[in-house]
């Protein structure tokens, strides 16, 4: 028996749906995925970055929007929802009057989780990259004290730096400012073979 291929629907469709769904959904080539519900640890880091970012950027040409806010990758037709998307300039949208899908993001933070981390650091990726506006892909995880940053160089590669340990910082460029993990992970609860992975320096 031949097995009948998988119903589409247009960019279109997707959009009039997702605009009035209570659940969000990316899409990609004519396919609907339902998002998973976060952590109680995911959901504390993302308060404190939102403040961290808040801070940050105040009075700057800067702006951080959280998850609610649509990315569309044009090169690919993904259209997804970062953590966190920071644009530095002038917003750009596919639609200018409802604002809601951007498409020019400068720093892309996404926060780790293990249903998520493999897509994530890989096409998810792969799919980031082609943006050309993407400067800065920050990854954080949940369940440990450690933030991956990967930077656009000139010859378009990517080039890796992390931070591990509480006592650790790293630095957003684009922005010019640095995350602090102790700001990050605060009131994030970790198991104590996590925290054993990164003694702090005082620890013999």
């Amino acid at each position: 028996m031949t097995a009948q291929p998988k119903p589409t629907i247009s960019e279109e469709m997707y959009l009039e749906a997702e605009r009035t769904s209570p659940k969000k959904h990316e899409y990609y080539a004519g396919e609907v995925y339902a998002m998973a519900g976060a952590s109680e640890q995911h959901n504390i880091i993302a308060m404190n970055v939102a403040a961290l970012l808040h801070a940050l950027l105040r009075g700057r040409s800067c702006r951080a929007y959280p998850s609610d806010m649509r990315v569309k990758i044009i090169k690919t037709g993904l259209y997804t929802y970062p953590d966190f998307t920071i644009v530095c300039g002038q917003s750009q949208f596919i639609d200018s009057e409802k604002r809601d899908t951007l498409i020019n993001p400068t720093v892309i933070i996404e926060i780790l989780s293990p249903s998520t981390e493999r897509y994530d650091r890989s096409l998810k990726f792969q799919h980031y990259r082609t943006l050309d506006s993407l400067q800065e892909y920050i990854l954080i995880a949940q369940d440990r004290y450690h933030i991956e940053r990967f930077v656009r160089q000139e010859n378009n590669e990517w080039l890796l730096s992390d931070a591990f340990g509480r006592t650790e910082s790293i630095p957003i460029a684009a922005i010019q400012a640095r995350l602090r993990l102790e700001d990050v992970y605060e009131q994030v609860t970790m198991a104590s073979n996590m925290l054993n992975m990164y003694p702090h320096p005082d620890q013999s």
